[in-house]
């Protein structure tokens, strides 16, 4: 639907996500690790936080397995999670915090954002504040068994968030830290892993190597397992080389890595032996791989993000896909990467720091910095096609042919294009940032002008605002004024959703004068209809209309149909709000009918809910009735839970208008249900404040008066004074009829005061019936 909506606006977009299944049960463990020996102690110890019952809670709820780089901490973390799996029925969480990675590790609000995606929560219904999204977190675990796996943690503040809090719940976190604040706080358990002993680390080298050699000596094999440090990191790698040339005698390998070692040791001038013996194998692995394979591990390191795909890889590298899912096989087969989950690769910290490392030494800096070009290129080419299936309607940016050896990924649904926005989301805000720092200042401003097509459906409002304001700056260096008018654009549509609505005018304004100054006669009506629906929001009716017609008569000079018909939508709103019924009822009747000709059911179900409104205000319930349910079956049809979740607001005022207040209690009850799930908690609590107004109907006022507190206080919260005016006006209504009457006129003289700041034909009539209340003498 149309593009420029707001949360507490008037229309939504196209494509809704369909509905999650209720409590699903997420399985989001890495596969179990290969060939994994010892370590019997450690995982007798972590046993010994289950109980025999399922039922009972788990002994602690905050494990710590503490080591050096390369331990094996999350192979051990992994092992005992998918042997454990039966006591933790109802899902296992898994997210790698990165905090040692050369990147930026991952904030404990995008882990919240994985895991309540995982839980079942849309993108849009996860809330912006930390706080908050860590409390749905919390609920939404309260009561169930769930394995929550938080991996390469470096601070427990970064941690914390993440904590279930349910008593049947387990968070197992791998750290090189040892977290104390866990334990002192939280009650942690913690395990410290050591380097492996010498017939440990000779028994891992057997089992990687058994079924491809034939029986090396032990004393090799401990001489191996010197040269590694006994990491199991390192020990796999050379292992993995040794079972990869199965007719080399174990004397030539060990040879070579002594060499490197003596190279390793001339160049160090460290004294950490651990260290070193590590850097020592990635080298004597890394210079064992044919030469596009270390080209290609090299150009890794350059990728922006924490994890990547073949396309992603194969753009770095400029290569065709097929040929970089091969390079990338041979990568994984030499323990040089990890593939964990399909098309999805990742490096340990470690290697990836390496692999950095030698980009920055054996390619040369044009290589370097063509490389970075290209995949910066390919996110924003592929992120443009995202928008070709989220928002066909949305004007593209014009973007610069993709370079020769650049190919954008396609999508076939909107599914399938939101579904890699959500793999990606991570590494597209790092590309930003990467784009701003390597100077390509125009890929920095087009790719959050490109996403704000995804951002304004999943409202991810701080990195949208971060990409907008990285975008801005970087347009601005440019002097090119029509990105800066997207972005300022796009800044303020995030503004206007998260209700800051003094900024996202501020921003609606520069990026009209920028149209203006462009002669961007599209982009300008859509900066009218973007601050009229701010005004709308701030109830200022006069101004919201002014807005809206020079839109429509803009959209209308350049034959912008569709626009055209949203506008007149908008003025139907608005004139409704002014009670000018019959003016509503005609832009409606305009509204329709350009919707149904292009058949856009999106907008068609909203004129419809605006309609239904009028009918129901003018006396005409049973229209009213037929109008919303019209609506309400293209929302089902569609299976989009947006527009179910706002148009059951209007189904329940003309149930109540047929007296059926039972009835609008289960749409109002369905409403709120809906709005927590999608985030809008301006929408759940005019729900909330609706039920009341039933319940109210019903005589139930003491029921009434709690779902009207329940509203008023998020109204409150939100600084929202129309919505609050009416919530404490309908709260001091059912105290009243309880008989609570001192407490009833502190909420009706609170009310009066709000309503002040408005003088239209909805508020005059409250104000003069709320001032009565209070001229009247108060009951004894």
């Amino acid at each position: 639907m149309q593009a420029r909506d707001v949360s507490g606006g008037v229309h939504f977009h196209h494509g809704g996500r369909p509905g999650q299944p209720d409590n699903p049960k997420p399985r989001q463990l890495p596969g179990d690790v290969r060939e994994f020996v010892n370590r019997a102690d450690e995982l007798q110890r972590l046993n010994a936080v289950l109980t025999d019952d399922g039922g009972e809670p788990l002994v602690v709820s905050v494990y710590v397995i503490a080591g050096t780089a390369g331990v094996g901490k999350t192979s051990l973390a992994l092992r005992w999670a998918h042997q454990a799996q039966q006591y933790f029925p109802d899902g296992q969480l898994y997210v790698n915090l990165r905090g040692y990675d050369p990147g930026t590790p991952v904030t404990a609000q995008e882990a919240l954002h994985r895991f309540l995606t995982a839980l079942g929560v849309p993108p849009r219904g996860i809330p912006a504040d930390q706080e908050a999204a860590a409390a749905l977190y919390r609920s939404l675990l309260a009561g169930r068994r769930m394995l929550v796996v938080l991996d390469n943690a470096a601070t427990a503040a970064q941690v914390r968030p993440l904590l279930p809090g349910a008593a049947g719940c387990l968070a197992v976190v791998t750290s090189r830290s040892t977290l104390s604040g866990l334990a002192v706080r939280d009650g942690a358990r913690r395990i410290t892993l050591g380097t492996l002993t010498e017939t440990e680390a000779v028994a891992l080298l057997r089992a990687v190597t058994a079924d491809y050699r034939p029986a090396d000596d032990s004393e090799k094999l401990v001489e191996l397992a010197r040269l590694c440090a006994r990491l199991p990191l390192a020990l796999r790698i050379a292992a993995e080389r040794a079972a990869s040339r199965p007719h080399l005698r174990l004397d030539d390998l060990i040879s070579d890595l002594r060499d490197e070692s003596a190279l390793w040791d001339a160049l160090s001038v460290g004294d950490d032996e651990e260290a070193e013996a590590v850097r020592t194998v990635f080298a004597w692995s890394y210079r064992a791989l044919s030469a596009d394979a270390a080209h290609l591990f090299r150009l890794l390191g350059l990728h922006p993000g924490p994890e990547f795909s073949a396309s992603a890889a194969a753009a770095l590298a400029g290569v065709p896909a097929g040929r970089a899912r091969h390079l990338l096989d041979v990568l994984v087969g030499a323990h040089l990467l990890e593939q964990t989950a399909p098309d999805r690769y990742e490096f340990h910290d470690l290697l990836r720091a390496y692999a950095t490392d030698q980009a920055r030494h054996e390619e040369p800096a044009q290589e370097r910095e063509a490389a970075q070009r290209r995949v910066l290129t390919w996110y924003l080419h592929t992120a443009d096609a995202v928008q070709t299936r989220v928002n066909p309607a949305e004007a593209h940016i014009p973007l610069d042919p993709a370079e020769d050896g650049v190919t954008p990924s396609a999508f076939s649904d909107y599914e399938e294009a939101m579904s890699w926005y959500e793999q990606e989301r991570v590494n597209l805000l790092a590309a930003v940032r990467a784009a701003e720092a390597a100077g390509l200042d125009r890929i920095a401003w087009q790719l959050p002008a490109v996403l704000r097509s995804v951002h304004m459906l999943v409202n991810p409002f701080e990195e949208w605002l971060t990409m907008g304001r990285i975008g801005l700056a970087a347009a601005r260096r440019l002097g090119d004024r029509v990105g800066e008018a997207e972005l300022l654009e796009s800044l303020g549509m995030a503004c206007t959703q998260s209700h800051r609505l003094a900024e996202g005018e501020e921003y609606h304004e520069a990026a009209l004068a920028a149209r203006r100054e462009t002669g961007d006669r599209l982009g300008e009506a859509l900066a009218l209809n973007d601050l009229g629906l701010i005004c709308l929001r701030g109830r200022r009716l006069a101004e919201a209309r002014a807005r809206f017609e020079q839109a429509r008569e803009v959209f209308g000079e350049i034959g912008a149909v569709h626009w055209e018909g949203v506008a007149a939508s908008n003025l139907a709103e608005v004139t409704y709000e002014s009670e000018e019924l019959a003016q509503a009822a005609e832009c409606v009747r305009q509204a329709l009918a350009i919707h149904r000709e292009r058949g856009d059911k999106g907008e068609e179900g909203n004129a419809l809910r605006i309609r239904a409104a009028i009918q129901r205000e003018s006396g005409e319930p049973e229209e009213a009735l037929r109008s919303v349910q019209a609506a309400m079956d293209i929302a089902h049809d569609h299976r989009n839970l947006v527009w179910e979740g706002y148009w059951l607001l209007e189904l329940g005022r003309t149930q109540q208008a047929l007296g059926r207040a039972e009835d609008a209690l289960v749409s109002y009850q369905r409403a709120a249900t809906l709005q927590r799930r999608l985030g809008d908690r301006t929408r759940e609590a005019r729900a909330w404040h609706a039920a009341g107004a039933a319940y109210g109907q019903l005589g139930r006022h003491e029921e009434a008066a709690d779902f009207h507190r329940r509203a008023a206080s998020v109204h409150r919260e939100l600084a929202d004074d129309w919505p609050l005016a009416h919530a404490l006006d309908g709260l001091a209504t059912a105290l009243h009829h309880g008989g609570k009457e001192e407490e009833a006129r502190a909420h009706w003289a609170e009310a009066l005061d709000l309503l002040a700041a408005w003088d239209d034909p909805r508020a005059r009539p409250i104000r003069v019936r709320i001032q009565d209340r209070l001229d009247e003498a108060p009951r004894d």
